[in-house]
C-alpha cells in the first residue's frame, strides 16, 4: 500500500469511525479498527474529536493499543493520557518500549513524568531514567535497550532458541549482537547468518568482528548518517567503555531525518522552529512569536540599506535614474546568494562538500557567482541605457556593479554557513533572507559608489 494509499484510506476510517462512535455502535467500532494496520487506526484516531478520541482507543485490544499509541501524535498522547484512568494509563506507558516512553515523557511536564517515573516497575523505571539521563538528540537518548545479545561460545542451535525466547520483547531481530562476559561489544550476525550456519556452529566463528558503532554522546544526525551510510536497520550504541548498551533502529532514524529536515526548513525561511514540527497547531501568537525575531533582526539589517542611500543622496540628486536600478541589482544579489547558501548548506547537510574543502567550495561559488554576473551584464547594459535614455554611465554602473553584486554575494552565500559550521554553530541559521539582506546593503554601498566614480571620470 502507498503511503497516498494509507492516508486516503485513515480519513475513509475515521468518518466511518466517528459516525459509529456518535451512535453508540461500539462494536461495529472495533469491527471497522480490527483489520486497520496501526498506524492507519493512529491517524484516525488522531483525527477524531478530542472528546471522541479516548473512547475510540479503549476499543483497540490491549497488544494492539501498545502499538497505536506509540504511532500518535504527542499532542494526541498527551490528551488520551489526561482522559484514561490511571490504572490504564500506568500500563499503558509500562508495556512502551523504552525509547518510545522517553520521547513521551521529553513532551510531558516534569510533574507527571515524576509521578509516572515513580508508578513504573523497577525494571522499566531504571531503563527509562538511564536514557532521560542523556543528553537530548544523542544516541543515549534515540536508542532502545531491547536487543538481543549472544555469547561466542553460543552453538547457532542455542543462539537461534535465544531469539525465538526473546523475540517478542526485543524491537528487532535481524541484527544480533555478540558480546563478552563484562558485555564489550564483540561482534555482529544477521539473522540469515545464523538460519543458514550449521547448528554445531559456534557463533564466534560465523559472526562478523568489524562492527560499526556509535557512543552514547554520538548526535542523533551523525546516527542517522552511519545508518544510511551502511543501509543498517539498526545500528549498536556502546558507551566509554565499549560496552553494549543499546541500539538505534532505523524507524527511529526517520524521525530524525524528519525533524532536522524540518529545522532546516524553517531556519532557510528565517522561522524559529518549535521542539516539534507543530507549526500549524500553534495559536496566533506562537506563529508570530517564531516569525518576529527574525523580522526584528532583518529590519536592523535592512536599515543599512536606507542608510547608504540616505549617505549617497547627492549623486541621486545629480543623476535620479539611478534609482531605478536599485530593485534589480539588490534583488538579483539576494536570489544568487540564497541559491549559494541554500547548495553549501544542502552539501553541509549531506556531507557531500567535504570532499570538495570549504576553500573549493567558496572559490567555485565565487566564480560561479562572477559568470552570473556577467552574462547578466550583456543584458542589462544595453536594457539600463535604453531605460536611461542613452546614459551610458549610467547603464556601466548598473552593469559593473551587477557583476561585483553576484560574485560578492555568492560569496557571502558560501562562506557564512561553512564558518557557522566552523564554530560549531547551526549552518542554517545563515538563511536566506538573512543573506539576501546582508547583500542589500553592500549592493547599494558598491553600486552608488561605482556611480559616484564613473561620473566623475566621464564629468
Amino acid at each position: 500500500m502507498s503511503e497516498t494509499n494509507g492516508v486516503v484510506l485513515a480519513e475513509v476510517v475515521a468518518q466511518q469511525l466517528e459516525a459509529l462512535l456518535e451512535a453508540g455502535n461500539y462494536d461495529g467500532a472495533k469491527l471497522l479498527l480490527k483489520p486497520v494496520q496501526e498506524v492507519d487506526a493512529a491517524e484516525a484516531i488522531g483525527s477524531l474529536p478530542r472528546t471522541l478520541q479516548a473512547l475510540a482507543f479503549r476499543l483497540l485490544p490491549k497488544d494492539e493499543a501498545i502499538e497505536v499509541y506509540e504511532y500518535l501524535d504527542p499532542a494526541v498522547q498527551q490528551t488520551l493520557l489526561e482522559r484514561l484512568r490511571s490504572g490504564e494509563v500506568l500500563e499503558l506507558v509500562e508495556e512502551m518500549s523504552p525509547d518510545d516512553r522517553v520521547r513521551l515523557f521529553d513532551e510531558l511536564p516534569a510533574k507527571v513524568v515524576r509521578r509516572l517515573l515513580a508508578q513504573l516497575s523497577p525494571a522499566e523505571r531504571r531503563v527509562t531514567a538511564q536514557l532521560l539521563g542523556y543528553e537530548a538528540e544523542t544516541a543515549g537518548r534515540l536508542m532502545t535497550t531491547e536487543f538481543i545479545d549472544l555469547k561466542e561460545f553460543h552453538s547457532a542451535a542455542q543462539a537461534l532458541e535465544i531469539v525465538r525466547r526473546r523475540a517478542r520483547d526485543t524491537e528487532t531481530i535481524y541484527s544480533l549482537y555478540v558480546t563478552d562476559a563484562s558485555r564489550h561489544l564483540t561482534g555482529i550476525l544477521s539473522l540469515r547468518d545464523l538460519v543458514t550456519a550449521e547448528p554445531e556452529a559456534r557463533i564466534g566463528n560465523v559472526m562478523t568482528r568489524e562492527v560499526v558503532s556509535v557512543s552514547t554522546d554520538t548526535d542523533q544526525e551523525e546516527v542517522a548518517r552511519a545508518i544510511q551510510r551502511y543501509d543498517f536497520l539498526a545500528v549498536p550504541v556502546v558507551d566509554r567503555e565499549q560496552r553494549l548498551v543499546g541500539i538505534v533502529t532505523v524507524d527511529d532514524v526517520i524521525d530524525v531525518i524528519e525533524q532536522e529536515a524540518t529545522r532546516d526548513l524553517y531556519a532557510a525561511g528565517a522561522v524559529q522552529a518549535g521542539d516539534e514540527d507543530d507549526y500549524f497547531q500553534s495559536n496566533l501568537f506562537t506563529v508570530a512569536r517564531r516569525r518576529v525575531v527574525w523580522l526584528l533582526v532583518l529590519l536592523l539589517a535592512n536599515s543599512g540599506t536606507a542608510a547608504v542611500i540616505a549617505a549617497m543622496d547627492g549623486v541621486l540628486k545629480q543623476v535620479v535614474v539611478l534609482a531605478a536600478f536599485i530593485p534589480l541589482l539588490i534583488g538579483t544579489g539576494g536570489n544568487v546568494g540564497a541559491q549559494s547558501s541554500t547548495v553549501v548548506i544542502r552539501g553541509l547537510s549531506t556531507q557531500r562538500i567535504q570532499s570538495l574543502g570549504p576553500g573549493l567550495a567558496i572559490a567555485r561559488e565565487a566564480l560561479a557567482g562572477a559568470l552570473l554576473g556577467l552574462l547578466m551584464m550583456v543584458v542589462v547594459v544595453p536594457w539600463a541605457g535604453y531605460v536611461s535614455h542613452g546614459n551610458w554611465v549610467v547603464a556601466w554602473a548598473a552593469g559593473l556593479a551587477l557583476v561585483a553584486i553576484t560574485t560578492l554575494a555568492a560569496t557571502a552565500g558560501a562562506a557564512l554557513p561553512l564558518l557557522f559550521d566552523r564554530i560549531g554553530l547551526d549552518p542554517a541559521l545563515m538563511s536566506a533572507p538573512f543573506i539576501a539582506t546582508a547583500t542589500d546593503v553592500a549592493g547599494v554601498f558598491i553600486y552608488l559608489n561605482l556611480a559616484a566614480w564613473l561620473l566623475r571620470w566621464a564629468g
